[in-house]
């Protein structure tokens, strides 16, 4: 059947393949007798006959050639290409007369429309593609029409049209578009309604944003709209935000534009709370029809409402509850910090590791003590807690505490000096391997339920005692003496104009460089073949991950390319895919996902200018040539006390890097084990899937598993399983106090030299932390959540996060500067940040929450700031 050029917005014939998805959509309503202005739309069919009648086919894939996703001026190039194409192509006479006589069958004489793009990779659930392609207001005239018709069309091909499809691989052969006509709505009141709270998830909830004028200011976000939150059961108002609404768009000749809004219309309301009451009564009605939650595009005008636009709510989040709003102490008189190796724990706690790991970490502790010193303290009864599923560490001494500490710990520090570095090496990480080896080499998929739930027992225990043995073996051994070389350094060496203590310690080659280096070699070894590594540079890393799973090659790729790529990718896995992004083993480790790895290894392939061999050979040169300028001119005894603190605190830094590296060895046999359980209890019906089992707690999963092994019925967690997600995804929202209560000393020690700032340090535009690396840069801030985020990360970014950990290495090498909420100078993000020479400022403890993902800042890691530049 032969698609009309021009149809009614109404017609049944309105399709996405046919009028894109807005038109389907608005086509839908109307024909629901919702209350959509009345238009018509120019199809797909009009667009792709303009397109080939002008023979324009061949010139968009030849512009299209050149565009690189991550390189804006090749987009612009490719864009500004086609669209000179499009407006020099005539629009043939029975296209251009179609709408010519849509037009004159709308309401008056010259009626005024708006004139929309609608593709057909637009409003989909996964991807809205909102303001991709161009929208004109106020046109009046069936000349004016064609001519917007024609810039839509264009508009398929702006450089961020190009660049989102290309980024989310979405493929331009099919690609069409169709334009909606639509008479435009005098707005005094427009805005956008979310039939499900955007924010916390809420299906129960709606929230309106408001503004005078015209929809464009809201949408373009030229004015910050009064917001209403709304009970869609009662209409009721739960939360109400009047906004200074200084702008709006009205209409004037022939477009728009915006102006400033009276000074008694500012603070007024845009809605009272009867009109967001029927806004929201309305939008439960777009709801139903559709079957999902909506962002709806609404105007107001004589007292009626008019849906203009309702597209998928793409990237809703789940449900969550309210956030918490008082830290109870578990003991009333105790003092709880979130400090060492709490640094890896910065979420809320799973319920399974908090119920399980802790107190392995606990009794780990207990071991460590005993072992090297003898005896134990008795905080360790109560050494990591929970409040709001926040991991804390107890640091209330008791006086035996204190006293043993003085009889028993002190006398034996010069011995656990010496033989600290050893004792990780001989003793601590040879155990830990022996103890993950047999649990390694077992198929979780043949064991009992309990036998898994034993085998994650053993590797969690495994994993705390081996964390708890770095706490004096290398972290704190690493801390002493990093600080005794730049006391030295301070004091015997350094003269006005010599460069930082930091640069007599670069070079090191720990794991997570030999990581990086590793993963560089492959983007080289990747480059070799042409066909791959073009295959690699195109593909999403969530894509490729994918493909990579599989033995089956790519089209496009070699068989045995493809094979030998695989088994270098899982030679790499297999050395360096057992890094944490984070303690809590709910987080998939590079061994169960390694799309962030490739991220990263994409941007080696397409950019040879990153190469951390030639960086290190740089680093080591700077080191010796530093080491050098002090050896022509100190002698004696400086010389050497110099140059040993050196050699002690460069060996020990690499240690320390090294058995952090080495902290989820018994990650994959654990999360393996902990996910067949899952499995044989989703089965069941215990739990929706298998990675439900991290949302349960431990003695929970323990009571299943003999269960199950009895033939027993389960009853079902699921509501428990949603409950806790719900109030982790709150809990998550809120920044965690460093110290309860704030007391400021710990046996006499300031706090701060080992707590994020204090929000009291910090202003509206300057962020205050403790610069770890030195050097000054303005950059893109990139706020990265998890290894979920890493391919929001863009070269030279500045990389802002809660903390790293050894598995975000690769992005150290494609940032420009680094920003965490925990950390210290001797933490990993600031021993990486110097190794990679860039500025670090850390332990903000707010920096997520204050800046947001593409603000413009500045870091100075010297002065241990972050400038907002555009707040």
């Amino acid at each position: 059947m032969t698609i009309p050029y021009a149809i009614r917005l109404d017609d049944d014939r309105a399709t996405l393949a046919n009028v894109g998805g807005k038109g389907a959509a608005l086509a839908q309503m109307a024909r629901s007798s919702l209350p959509v202005p009345q238009g018509f739309h120019v199809t797909t069919a009009a667009y792709e006959a303009f397109v080939e009648e002008n023979g324009l086919a061949d010139g968009i894939l030849a512009a299209l050639e050149a565009a690189d996703p991550d390189s804006p001026a090749s987009l612009q190039t490719a864009s500004g290409t086609i669209e000179e194409l499009f407006l020099q192509a005539e629009i043939p006479p029975e296209i251009a007369g179609s709408v010519a006589n849509a037009y004159a069958n709308l309401p008056g004489a010259k009626p005024i429309v708006a004139v929309r793009s609608s593709a057909t990779a637009e409003d989909l659930p996964d991807a809205s593609f909102a303001g991709q392609q161009e929208s004109f207001l106020n046109i009046e005239g069936a000349a004016p029409v064609l001519d917007a018709v024609r810039r839509c069309w264009a508009s398929l091909w702006t450089a961020r049209a190009i660049g989102y499809r290309a980024r989310r691989q979405i493929g331009v052969e099919r690609l069409s578009l169709a334009v909606v006509v639509q008479c435009l709505v005098p707005a005094e009141v427009a805005g956008i309604l979310f039939t499900a709270n955007p924010v916390n998830g809420r299906r129960s909830e709606a929230v309106i944003n408001a503004a005078w004028g015209l929809g464009e200011a809201v949408v373009s976000g030229q004015v910050t709209p009064d917001n209403y939150t709304v009970d869609k059961e009662t209409g009721k108002i739960i939360n109400r935000e009047i906004a200074e609404k200084k702008a709006m768009t009205i209409r004037v000749n022939g477009g728009t534009e915006t102006q400033p809004v009276d000074d008694d219309l500012r603070r007024a309301p845009a809605l009272t709370d009867e009109q967001a009451a029927s806004l929201v009564a309305l939008g439960v009605r777009v709801e139903k029809l559709f079957g999902d939650p909506r962002d709806i595009e609404w105007a107001l005008a004589d007292g009626t409402f008019k849906v203009l636009q309702a597209r998928p709510i793409t990237a809703l989040p789940e449900p969550m509850a309210g956030p918490p709003e008082s830290w109870p102490l578990p003991n009333p008189d105790g003092h709880y910090m979130r400090a060492s190796i709490i640094d890896v724990m910065p979420d809320p706690l799973s319920p399974l590791f908090a119920s399980m790991a802790l107190p392995a970490i606990g009794e780990g502790l207990r071991r460590t003590l005993d072992e090297m010193i003898g005896g134990s303290l008795s905080l360790v009864d109560n050494y990591l807690v929970t409040i709001n599923d926040y991991a804390y560490m107890s640091a209330s001494f008791t006086a035996g505490d204190l006293w043993w500490s003085l009889v028993r710990m002190v006398p034996t520090l010069p011995r656990l000096l010496k033989n600290a570095a050893r004792h990780w090496e001989e003793v601590a990480l040879p155990r830990y391997r022996q103890q993950v080896a047999p649990w390694a080499d077992k198929d979780p998929e043949a064991m009992q339920p309990s036998e898994l739930l034993e085998g994650a027992q053993a590797l969690t225990e495994a994993m705390g005692h081996y964390l708890t043995t770095l706490q004096i073996d290398t972290l704190g051994i690493a801390a002493g003496t990093e600080m005794l070389f730049t006391a030295v350094y301070h004091r015997l060496i350094e003269r006005e104009g010599d460069p930082p203590a930091a640069t007599y310690l670069l070079g090191t080659n720990s794991l997570p460089i030999q990581a990086e280096k590793a993963l560089y070699d492959l983007a080289v070894w990747c480059r070799r073949d042409e066909d791959l590594s073009a295959y690699v540079h195109r593909t999403r890393p969530a894509a490729l991950a994918d493909t990579m799973s599989r033995p089956e090659p790519p089209e496009t790729v070699a068989a045995r390319t493809w094979t030998a790529w695989r088994e270098r990718f899982d030679t790499h896995l297999e050395a360096f895919g057992h890094s944490i992004y984070d303690l809590d083993f709910v987080k998939p480790i590079p061994a169960d996902d390694p799309t962030p790895l490739l991220h990263t290894l994409k941007i080696f392939v397409r950019d040879d200018k990153r190469n951390p061999h030639a960086r290190q050979r740089r680093l080591l040169d700077r080191r010796e040539e530093a080491m050098e300028a002090v050896r022509n001119r100190v002698g004696g005894l400086r010389w050497k006390i110099f140059n040993n603190t050196q050699r002690w605190a460069r060996k020990h830094t690499r240690l320390r890097e090294d058995s952090i590296a080495e902290i989820g060895l018994a990650y994959p046999a654990l999360r393996n084990m902990l996910l067949a359980l899952g499995r044989r209890l989703s089965h069941l019906g215990a739990i929706s899937t298998a990675e439900d089992v991290f949302w349960l707690e431990h003695g929970e999963v323990q009571e299943l598993a003999r269960a199950v092994e009895r033939g027993r019925s389960v009853e079902s967690e699921n509501e428990h399983v949603q409950e806790r997600k719900r109030q982790w995804r709150a809990e998550k929202r809120v920044t965690p106090p460093a110290e309860l209560p704030q007391k400021g000393r710990v046996l006499g020690i300031k706090t701060d030299a080992f707590l994020p700032t204090s929000g009291e340090a910090h202003t509206e535009r300057t962020l205050s932390g403790i610069g770890c690396s030195p050097g000054r840069v303005t950059g893109t801030a990139r706020i990265l959540h998890g290894p979920e985020d890493f391919d929001q990360m863009e070269a030279d970014d500045i990389l802002v996060a809660d903390i790293t950990t050894p598995a975000w290495t690769p992005l150290f090498a494609i940032a420009s500067g680094i920003v965490t909420n925990v950390g210290g100078p001797l933490s990993h993000g600031s021993i990486v940040a110097r190794e990679y020479g860039i500025p670090a400022v850390l332990g903000t403890g707010v920096a997520t929450k204050r800046i947001g993902s593409g603000t413009e800042v500045t870091v100075d890691g010297d002065a241990g700031t972050v400038t907002l530049q555009d707040a």
